[in-house]
């Protein structure tokens, strides 16, 4: 085989795979830039490897799993490579012992560049030839494990440049992780899940497969715990308290010495931390990391907490309850690396991949900041010994729910979130808690007053358009509704669709739930009506009714415009998990139109909308034993024309202080509540929205003025 750089011809997956393949070996190289060749040279550690290692054993792997069994004719660039580049693969043959791989003087850093060059160029020409099955598969798997040692790179170097004493950067541009707020505790009730990988997309062997597992109630922590945080348990003799510690972790300490995190130091100017950026002073706000299994376990026993399990993390990311999830550290959880229901390691020298190492080893989920770009998935199973501390490591909270018959009103989601929301500088309440029974009811006033067009709008346009969606629908499929409510427009489909065998209807509040399934059953006696109680921005899973049946998701109401961009995505990806890989979702939004239509309809000349906005006041009252004066408080709503939506919020009307769930909350004259934003959409706004969600637009029905529209959407 010629060696050539020309341009690619070949199919387009061929194609895809030559362009990540390109990019992602520049990346390698770009990583190793600001390094010299002795930097690249040196190993700190057994656990490290030196820079020019890591550059050679990745492309060793492309030539020894891809080129010489797939060329013919090929001949290895130096047969010697194989001994000296090999990590761990009992079935290619012996290797350099990892210890000594800071040894290798030679080749130097030169040769290897030669090596990856040569490499490059015949996986150039093999990708313009006929791929099988089997070599896509190993060329994904080797684009994985070169991102995997781009990491690897990078927190060697780190550990290396940290025993210098010249304490030097690598990058002194190299991003700081954001501060922030400490995390809150997020719930999910208790129930049956699914964790895993399920999909046809590349995943490591040891992430499927796709499996059920049962979830006891629990609350996680939505944020990484902060250096702040960890300075309080180092104050509060953390390190030197035995019974917070696991026996092996206390007996290492007193070895070790440890009275810190790795790379955390201690002078007369107070606690510095060594990074990328080189030596730098603590920031408080921003996510400890650098900490061993051991240290995180004792921190969460001291904080009153304990580590998730991995199924607990996975399906609160699902759920859309966690921040910082890959983007700033890997997170500990309380679960032994072992293989999942079924494992079983893929056949010849790559299945040494991840099954080999199921043992003694603790599961990390999420991602770090220095983890390749489109490297993370939720299902992702990083492990590492629990003494380890060199990698990009942090931690967040967990801790089992209140026990049956244990009840403070004052501890329930409703009260956090309330409280959370009015210590901000912008005091703010999330709209789900509008529905109580009174505001269920006062919501369905609202969608009968005369300036409030999207009931009307939407209502019309499903009604033209009913039997174009239910041809959409396959027969015996369940329809899953987000946000029910009473179910009014639902029954224009099912009215259309009478092959529908299941209807879910999804709300939290139980009496409007309860109410509209009833009078359901009356009117569809063949149906099988299967309501759940839950939040519908984060359910898990859907009742054993809709088990066996193609699932078609229904959100009509525009509801979706409530949510910020980040949420709207966020409760889309959710609603894929939920429907399935190859799912349909109608969704309903409210289009961009003139501003004194937009008021009018959040500003009734009835006064419902208002009425609607102070019942949430009522509730907390009611619920959190709040002294809210509902009349000293007014209803505003007004266009924001930055953000394309209607804002909602209650203003103070005089100074006042108002004791919420034992806690006083002082507002200003003036003084604004938010409440509710609505955002509104063109064609091309959601479509985008959707495409960043992973779904795609089938079919658009847009009314006539004022207009509403209703997508469907392919999963």
């Amino acid at each position: 085989m010629t060696r050539h750089s020309r341009q690619l011809r070949g199919t387009p997956v061929t194609q895809t795979l030559y362009t990540r393949y390109q990019s992602l070996r520049s990346r390698t190289e770009q990583l190793a830039a600001p390094l010299s060749p002795e930097d690249m040279v040196v190993q700190s550690m057994p656990d490290a490897s030196p820079a020019k290692w890591h550059l050679a054993h990745t492309t060793w792997f492309f030539e020894t799993f891809l080129l010489a069994p797939n060329v013919p004719d090929y001949t290895a660039f130096d047969p010697a490579f194989g001994y000296l580049f090999n990590s761990y693969y009992e079935a290619v043959g012996p290797r350099h012992p990892r210890p000594q791989r800071g040894l290798m003087t030679r080749p130097g850093v030169d040769q290897v560049r030669a090596y990856r060059k040569h490499v490059d160029e015949y996986m150039a020409a093999l990708l313009q030839t006929p791929l099988t099955d089997e070599m896509k598969s190993l060329i994904e798997l080797g684009l994985a494990h070169e991102e995997q040692h781009q990491e690897l790179l990078l927190m060697d170097i780190l550990h290396l440049f940290s025993l210098s004493s010249l304490k030097p950067a690598y990058d002194p541009a190299w991003p700081k992780d954001a501060a922030g707020r400490r995390g809150r505790f997020k719930p999910l009730s208790a129930g049956l899940t699914q964790i895993g990988h399920g999909s046809s997309s590349f995943a490591f062997d040891n992430e499927g497969p796709r499996h059920t597992t049962y979830l006891q109630s629990f609350e996680i922590s939505d944020r990484l715990v902060t250096n702040g945080q960890w300075l309080s348990f180092i104050a509060d003799g953390g390190y030197h308290t035995a019974a917070l510690w696991l026996s092996e972790g206390w007996t290492l300490i007193q070895e070790q010495g440890w009275n810190a995190p790795l790379y955390w130091q201690h002078d007369d100017n107070g606690w510095k931390r060594m990074s990328l950026r080189g030596l730098e002073d603590i920031d408080l706000g921003a996510p400890v990391t650098h900490i061993s299994y051991y240290e995180a376990a004792a921190f969460a026993l001291w904080a009153e907490a304990r580590l998730p399990t991995e199924a607990e993390w996975e399906a609160a990311a699902r759920a859309g309850l966690l921040e910082q999830v890959d983007d700033v550290a890997w997170q500990w959880t309380q679960s032994a690396y072992s293989a999942y229901p079924g494992f079983k390691p893929s056949t010849g020298a790559v299945g040494e991949y991840n099954g080999k190492f199921m043992v003694n080893q603790m599961v990390l989920r999420g991602g770090a900041s220095v983890t390749s770009p489109d490297h993370c998935r939720l299902t992702y199973r990083n492990f590492f010994p629990t003494d380890k501390r060199w990698m990009v490591a942090g931690l967040r909270l967990a801790r089992d729910s209140r026990q049956p018959g244990v009840v403070n009103p004052n501890d329930s989601e409703f009260a956090r979130d309330v409280v959370a929301g009015l210590s901000e500088p912008n005091k703010s309440v999330s709209p789900k808690y509008f529905y109580d029974a009174a505001g269920s009811e006062l919501f369905e006033a609202i969608c009968r007053t005369p300036e409030y067009y999207p009931t009307n709008a939407e209502t019309g346009l499903l009604r033209g358009i009913a039997t174009q969606i239910a041809a959409s629908i396959p027969e015996g499929a369940a329809l899953v509704e987000f946000g029910s409510g009473a179910s009014e427009k639902t029954r224009l489909v099912l009215d259309a669709a009478p092959h529908i065998a299941v209807y879910v209807p999804i709300d939290i509040s139980a009496t409007a739930l309860n109410k509209a399934a009833q009078a359901l059953r009356q009117r569809y006696p063949k149906l099988v009506v299967a309501p759940q109680v839950d939040d519908f921005t984060r359910v898990l899973t859907l009742p054993k009714q809709a088990d066996g049946h193609t699932r078609v998701g229904f959100f009509p109401g525009s509801t979706i415009g409530n949510f910020t961009h980040e949420q709207a995505a966020q409760f889309l990806r959710c609603a894929h998990g939920v429907l399935g890989e190859h799912a349909q979702f109608i969704v309903g939004v409210d289009m961009v139109k003139a501003v004194q239509t937009l008021v009018a309809a959040y500003d009734d000349a009835e006064g419902v909308t208002a009425r609607f906005n102070k019942n949430l006041l009522t509730r907390i009252n009611r619920e959190l034993s709040a002294d809210f004066n509902v009349d000293a408080f007014s209803h505003l709503a007004q266009w924001n024309a930055d953000q394309s939506c209607m804002q909602m919020h209650l203003v103070s009307r005089v100074e006042q202080v108002v004791t919420v769930a034992g806690q006083r909350f002082h507002f200003a004259a003036g003084e604004r509540l938010h409440t509710e934003n609505s955002h509104k959409f063109t064609v091309e706004s959601f479509t985008q929205l959707a495409a960043s969600a992973g779904w795609t637009v089938r079919q658009c029905w847009v009314s006539e003025a004022p207009q509403v529209a209703l997508f469907s959407l392919q999963a």
